[in-house]
């Protein structure tokens, strides 16, 4: 890590559970939709595929809201559904729709000839983004790299796009059972090296997005998500480019496994929004540090309830180091970029004035602090 080097380190400090002299804050999907400057750009590059691809407007929209907002860490902005699409599925993107494939797995023969991954081949274009990302932040905050977990890239694989509840990937569980480990052992391989790519291009966090994880059973989950989690975890603490990095392990949906993904010896959990922080706090022992977790849809309010939502959350997860805030999934194209500045400044107010010991009653939320 390059702590040393960062003008802001406070979002790997509170990642390390470390004291901060405020909350750290970044948002998920911060690039993307609801800002104009980003509508523009991606309308200059053609397509979001063409805009992911092109490592210089990858970049100017990962620093568009950083000009905006104060936030603690920048996202490369690229998507979780890169490996399939280098596996040669065709991703795409249509307006008013999400991720589809022009292709998908549908047999076990299927998952045989999918080809071998080779990350610096197949996706170097995202290892050029990071790089040219870290050269323009000048070091000002830490940057993040990311990808999709198995289990999730598997889900959208199956079924070809999005869905409600990724019938076609439970159904080939249990049709394909073993078919489905050869799949999610092909998958956890290849996010260990594109993970391990961007930390040498210059990442200075990761994180793994298990978006569906929620949709499996107890005994499902640990056998087809938490297996090759841990196998991630355990592949990234063995190299030297990724062993010190934070990683940040966000599963969705997944409330009951908070305590099993802890103890896979990840940095921190992100939290969706229908927990309190401090439950999974008791529930993970001061293990990892905690990410999250406003509900995204509080950014429809007025700035009253913006702030009054903000202080209930930072006085719900205290005082002790380790919390990082976020909204507990991300932004949605049609939310007010002026919400968002309500939003940080309000982080950033509160917990600087809880670090100093004051008490703030919810009253405070309505005006700003003298």
């Amino acid at each position: 890590m390059k702590t040393d080097a960062l003008k802001n380190d406070t979002f790997i400090r509170a990642l390390l559970r470390q004291d901060t002299p405020h909350v750290p804050i970044w948002l998920m999907r911060q690039a993307g939709r609801y800002l104009p400057e980003y509508r523009a750009t991606r309308a200059r590059a053609g397509s979001f595929m063409a805009l992911a691809k092109t490592p210089e407007l990858a970049c100017e929209v990962t620093l568009q809201p950083l000009a905006r907002y104060d936030l603690d860490a920048a996202i490369l902005f690229s998507d979780i559904l890169t490996i399939p699409d280098a596996m040669g599925l065709g991703l795409e993107f249509h307006d008013g729709e999400g991720p589809r494939f022009a292709r998908k797995i549908e047999s076990a023969a299927d998952v045989d000839a999918l080809p071998d991954f080779h990350a610096i081949d197949q996706l170097g274009y995202v290892g050029d983004a990071v790089s040219l990302i870290q050269r323009e932040l000048h070091r000002k905050v830490p940057l993040i790299g990311f990808s999709g977990a198995p289990w999730t890239l598997m889900c959208y694989m199956l079924e070809g796009g999005g869905s409600k509840d990724f019938a076609r990937a439970k159904k080939f569980l249990f049709h394909e059972s073993t078919a489905s480990h050869v799949l999610l052992g092909k998958l956890a391989r290849a996010v260990s090296s594109y993970l391990r790519m961007q930390a040498k291009a210059g990442a200075d966090v990761l994180m793994l997005f298990d978006s569906w994880a929620g949709l499996l059973a107890p005994y499902e989950f640990d056998e087809y998500c938490l297996r090759y989690l841990r196998q991630i975890v355990s592949d990234l603490h063995a190299d030297n480019a990724t062993r010190n990095l934070p990683l940040i392990v966000f599963a969705k949906g997944a409330n009951a496994h908070h305590h099993s993904i802890a103890k896979l010896g990840c940095t921190a959990l992100g939290l969706d929004w229908t927990q309190k922080i401090s439950d999974v706090r008791q529930q993970t022992r001061q293990m990892v540090a905690l990410q999250g977790n406003l509900d995204p849809t509080v950014l429809y309010g007025s700035a009253a309830q913006i702030r009054f939502q903000t202080l209930m959350l930072l006085q719900d997860a205290g005082r002790e180091p380790g919390h990082i805030f976020n909204l507990g999934h991300g932004m949605n194209p049609d939310m007010n970029p002026d919400s968002v500045k309500i939003l940080v400044d309000a982080v950033h107010e509160f917990s600087i004035a809880m670090r100093a010991g004051e008490h703030l009653g919810p009253s405070i939320a309505y005006e700003p602090l003298a």
